[in-house]
């Protein structure tokens, strides 16, 4: 009886150690921080910020980690996304690649979806340059949808507002970086403020080459790439090799 006891015993307190053990990794992983312990004392003070993410493709692996932490941080319906991973496969047999390419909203420096918001719902933040959406003000016209050069907004179906990546506000105003940084398990996103000169951003941004989807729309994305690929399925009319995108997106909608 004392050995089944002391079995019991040995039993639980493994399983509470276990449980112990997942809660402390837990609190680890939430624990990655935008900036020092200033950064609440920097906002009291009103000095102004400019976010933005940089994207390193080449430390994606294309595990869509930051589409599924990014659902399940806003309980986002299924058929839509915040945030997403294309593939690109190009190049003739057997001389092919493939290359990935994470989406988000690029929260650019002069909108076009805020531009033609007719009831101010959509703005870019004074204090930060996020631009985000007031469900409260957003009768579902969505002009902005088909203003975004990105296709980075969509109707929410459970909501009947428009919907995107807020770069998690409410996270990034603890100090906290947005949930698909923090879930990146290749460490190929980069958050943080592009107006300091001396933020681990502006630093990578100062010394690779990037690149932004779609430069000649003239929105200036706050959203950077490093050594992304950006063939398109079009680039097969040219005859310069056979290209085939993988998303969720259908051919008419991508952008």
């Amino acid at each position: 009886m004392n050995d089944k006891n002391n079995k019991g015993t040995s039993r639980r307190g493994f399983v509470q150690k276990l449980v112990g053990g997942v809660a402390v990794a837990s609190a680890a992983v939430t624990t990655s921080v935008l900036s020092s312990p200033e950064t609440a004392s920097e906002s009291v003070k009103g000095k102004t910020k400019s976010y933005g993410m940089l994207i390193d493709t080449r430390k994606c692996i294309g595990c869509h980690t930051c589409s599924v932490a990014c659902k399940a941080e806003f309980d986002v319906p299924l058929g839509v996304t915040r945030s997403w991973v294309e593939y690109t496969e190009k190049g003739v047999y057997p001389n092919v690649s493939r290359h990935f390419l994470p989406r988000l909203c690029n929260h650019c420096r002069h909108p076009q979806c805020v531009d033609v918001c007719p009831t101010g719902a959509t703005y870019k933040r004074k204090q930060d340059g996020i631009v985000v959406v007031d469900s409260g003000l957003c009768i579902g016209c969505k002009y902005c949808v088909q203003a975004c050069p990105y296709d980075a907004r969509f109707l929410n179906p459970v909501t009947g507002v428009a919907d995107k990546c807020d770069f998690c506000i409410h996270r990034v105003s603890k100090g906290l970086v947005p949930s698909c940084v923090n879930s990146c398990i290749g460490g190929a996103r980069i958050f943080g403020d592009i107006s300091d000169p001396t933020s681990e951003i502006s630093r990578m941004l100062a010394t690779n080459p990037t690149t932004v989807l779609r430069p000649g729309k003239g929105t200036e994305p706050n959203v950077y790439y490093i050594g992304a690929d950006h063939s398109d399925e079009h680039e097969n009319n040219r005859g310069w090799y056979d290209v085939r995108v993988i998303t969720h997106r259908t051919p008419e909608e991508r952008r």
